[in-house]
């Protein structure tokens, strides 16, 4: 299992297990987020498996899938929703976390500038440099 912070109150990864929730809970973890669609890949477990794992972990769980580079406005503004709204430390996946990372900053609930979301990205290992455009002053 491999997570990039991207700060103290959040993280991305790629696809989790739910064998893996038990450790992300008690590392602090109380919020999970999936942005993959059930069935995008053969042997990804299902959000309904990973709901009943983070539940028993003691997260809560949202399923806010994305896929094909869209990132709908409704898609952005439920994922903001949770982040404003979690108590503790967030963890978004999905295949790779280039989509939860994107998702985070076209959300920017750290009303951050354009240039420091990106960089931010870039020290968590993801280039999100494309986005500039979308991601204002």
């Amino acid at each position: 299992m491999t997570l990039s912070l991207v700060s103290e109150r959040f993280a991305v990864a790629p696809q989790l297990r739910p064998e893996d929730l038990p450790a992300l809970a008690k590392a602090g973890f109380r919020t999970l987020i999936c942005n993959r669609p059930d069935g995008e890949e053969n042997g990804q477990p299902e959000a309904t498996e990973m709901a009943v794992a983070a539940e028993a972990a003691g997260m809560a769980f949202h399923h806010i899938p994305v896929s094909g580079g869209e990132f709908p406005v409704a898609a952005i503004e439920a994922f903001g929703r949770v982040r404003s709204e979690a108590e503790g430390k967030v963890l978004a996946y999905c295949r790779t976390g280039t989509r939860s990372i994107t998702l985070d900053a076209l959300a920017n609930c750290d009303r951050l500038e354009g240039d420091a979301l990106i960089e931010r990205a870039r020290e968590a290992g993801y280039d999100l440099s494309a986005l500039r455009p979308r991601l204002g002053k």
